[in-house]
């Protein structure tokens, strides 16, 4: 129990149920995220987690329940949620003619965070992106891709992130780059969702579990929390 001097979860799920996946996705989930907490999702292709993931980033409305930001409902006030909340989707989000220092640029202007030129030029040096500043998002890999829209979230500064397998195509060093980053967004008090089949690696204090197949399975609501 939360005393009532505390302040209330940053993010806190009420009964979300969703539209889409079926048997599997009909279940309400809850939940409550602090400052300084990471909630990872997990679970089987098709147990719900994108769907989740989508109704916390307001692009797929629930079917019933509540999200709740700060303690007020995200519904009342869409903008200043929206403008609070930094969303990665299993696409990158790139446009495949502009090189990479461009995306970067572009997309922090769309997310209202645009920065120096100095610290895009910074972002891309600590990315391993550097040496591919001008080369088109399109002949970038896979891995590179995906680090060029991390870089982008981390430097947009948001307080929530909501994260839709980030690990995708990265490899050892930049797996170690991806939980270096989660462990400062926390330490600095963001919060994080995370879906991913792999453990976020951030520290246990700060880290909460989501399985999407034990509250599929059992048919009924799942509270998570960290006392």
């Amino acid at each position: 129990m939360r005393a009532a001097d505390a302040p209330p979860p940053v993010l806190c799920a009420r009964g979300l149920v969703s539209r889409r996946g079926g048997p599997r996705g009909l279940a309400p989930v809850d939940f409550e995220l602090h400052a300084g907490q990471l909630l990872h999702v997990r679970g089987a292709n098709g147990s719900g987690k994108t769907s989740l993931l989508r109704m916390l980033a307001g692009l797929l409305r629930p079917q019933s329940g509540s999200l709740l930001w700060h303690g007020a409902d995200v519904r009342r006030d869409p903008p200043a949620y929206f403008a609070r909340m930094a969303f990665l989707a299993h696409g990158n989000g790139l446009c495949g003619e502009l090189s990479a220092a461009e995306n970067l640029r572009y997309a922090l202007h769309v997310a209202g965070t645009p920065q120096p030129e100095a610290r895009i030029a910074a972002a891309l040096r600590d990315w391993r992106l550097d040496r591919s500043a001008s080369v088109p998002a399109l002949r970038l890999s896979q891995g590179q891709r995906r680090r060029l829209a991390l870089a982008a979230i981390v430097l947009g500064g948001k307080p929530l992130w909501l994260l839709d397998e980030p690990d995708a195509g990265l490899d050892a060093a930049s797996l170690d780059q991806l939980r270096a980053a989660l462990e400062s967004h926390l330490a600095a008090g963001g919060a994080a969702v995370v879906a991913s089949h792999r453990e976020p690696g951030t520290a246990a204090a700060h880290t909460q579990t989501l399985d999407m197949d034990d509250y599929a399975d059992a048919g009924y609501a799942v509270a998570v929390g960290v006392a």
